[in-house]
Parts: structure tokens; C-alpha cells; sequence
């Protein structure tokens, strides 16, 4: 079937010599050869091979949830079992941030693993740290999360500090102290 010039007709022809359409089966609702065919094709693809790994719903994974900048420092502060993790919220006493993390480490190299560890998993979550001081001496690691902020200290350094004493205020004391 030749194709005419017109813009209109052409697109017309061209659909109808793409698309040819299946033979019908003579006999209503029976299937034609040629769709129990590819009916057989579907199923076959649909079959997991043995050895192979199964494909993840894509219903299921539809929604992922991001999860809490909390949740992922806690976590990485029990991955690289970080010792005595106090999480402080100190939203009514300072501006500065919403949540305050304090954890220990057993010696220098510990607390700076600690602190990578951390950085690096809220960077994999899609949080990026604003600023880590104390890297270098690893005595007292700081990092800056914008609405949290984590120190990860050695036990000398925690204690002769005692940042839980001065931001662990509870609603009794705050009323008290004012």
C-alpha cells in the first residue's frame, strides 16, 4: 500500500502498516493461536530463574521514607558502639539547636572513628554536617548537624566538662532556676 503525500493520510497509513492486527478466533472467547503464544512468552519471562535473586515490588518500595537525622546518629553511634549515648532536647534553652547528642569513646582513635562514622552516615542520608571540630586531637569531637549537634568525648574529658549537668535541664528545674 503505497503512501500518499498528504501530512494527515501519511500519519493514517503508517499506523495502519505498523500495527497489523491479530486474527480472531472464530469462536468468541477463545483465544487465537498466536496470543496463546505469547500468553505462554509472558508467563515464561515471569518465572524466576533457579539461582537467581527475585525482584523487588515496585508497589512496595514505592514510598521510601527518609529517615530522622535522630535515627541515623543513634545509629551510628551503636554501630561503632559509642559508650553511655545521651540524647538531650534543648529546644527551650538555646537557639542554636534542636537536640543535643553526647556519647564517649575509649580512647583518641575511637572517638575520631566514632565522629567519621557519624559524618558519614548523615551524609549517606542526605544530611550535611555544617561544620566537625576536633578532629585532630580526637580528645573531644564536635559536629554541627544544624539542628543537632553531637559531641563525642573521651570519659576524662565528658566528665571534667560535665555538658550533661549544664544542658539536662528538666521542666521541674527550668521552673525552679527562673
Amino acid at each position: 500500500m503505497p503512501f500518499k503525500t498528504t501530512t494527515n493520510s501519511k500519519i493514517k497509513d503508517r499506523k495502519r502498516a505498523v500495527a497489523p492486527r491479530a486474527a480472531k478466533s472464530p469462536i468468541p472467547g477463545a483465544k487465537s493461536k498466536s496470543a496463546g503464544k505469547v500468553a505462554a512468552a509472558h508467563k515464561a519471562a515471569a518465572k524466576p530463574k533457579p539461582g537467581s535473586k527475585p525482584k523487588p515490588d515496585n508497589k512496595s518500595n514505592a514510598v521510601k521514607s527518609k529517615p530522622s537525622l535522630k535515627n541515623v546518629v543513634i545509629d551510628a553511634l551503636a554501630d561503632m558502639k559509642a559508650l553511655e549515648v545521651k540524647v538531650l532536647d534543648v529546644r527551650g534553652l538555646t537557639d542554636i539547636a534542636d537536640t543535643m547528642v553526647i556519647a564517649s569513646g575509649t580512647s583518641d582513635r575511637h572517638v575520631r572513628s566514632v565522629a567519621q562514622r557519624v559524618v558519614e552516615r548523615t551524609k549517606e542520608a542526605g544530611f550535611r554536617p555544617h561544620g566537625v571540630e576536633g578532629q585532630q586531637d580526637s580528645d573531644w569531637v564536635l559536629i554541627d548537624l544544624n539542628e543537632m549537634i553531637v559531641h563525642v568525648m573521651l570519659p576524662r574529658v565528658r566528665e571534667f566538662y560535665g555538658l550533661e549537668k549544664l544542658w539536662d535541664m528538666t521542666a521541674t528545674k527550668r521552673a525552679a532556676r527562673a
